[in-house]
């Protein structure tokens, strides 16, 4: 397994991943179009605080994650995806990952970092929550957090106090 930053070579290997496990695996009515973040990673994600990671098996995506920079020394993480044949302990894909992004939020001294989810993804909420984030509601989001039509739960993870 190896966690690389976003490279346009997997642009296609992203779309695929994604597309599968938001309408295939969990019905979720969203498609390429309502994603346009997806056609444009570097200038959407690698920006100021933000970047976009991927998880390879042999050259295969199996994982993603982004931070996108909205101001204020705060994130949104959006991206989130795991191949389900990588996820749980064996591999470790989807913790390997968030260490990736929260490693990267200290290093450019992010002072939180927020999510926000849909309620069908009920592995991902028992993962954020064990991993530091808290569940927040709408109101709690930064101004310039770009909320989804299917983000209806929230999390929030606070790093300020990591930086001693």
């Amino acid at each position: 397994m190896k966690l690389i930053q976003y490279t346009h070579q997997y642009q296609n290997q992203i779309i695929d991943l994604i597309l599968h496990i938001q309408q295939e695996e969990f019905q979720v009515p969203i498609t390429k179009s309502d994603q346009p973040d997806l056609m444009n990673i570097e200038h959407f994600y690698q920006t100021g605080n933000g970047n976009f990671w991927m998880a390879l098996h042999k050259d295969v995506v199996v994982g993603t994650i982004s931070l996108l920079d909205i101001g204020n020394q705060q994130v949104a993480l959006r991206k989130m995806f795991v191949d389900k044949n990588y996820r749980g302990p064996q591999y470790q894909v989807a913790y390997q990952l968030l260490q990736t992004a929260l490693s990267w939020a200290k290093e450019h001294s992010v002072s939180d970092i927020y999510l926000g989810t849909t309620p069908q993804f009920l592995a991902a909420h028992r993962f954020y929550e064990k991993n530091g984030f808290v569940q927040i509601t709408k109101d709690e989001l930064p101004e310039r957090f770009p909320v989804l039509a299917v983000d209806k739960r929230f999390y929030r993870y606070h790093l300020k106090d990591d930086f001693q």
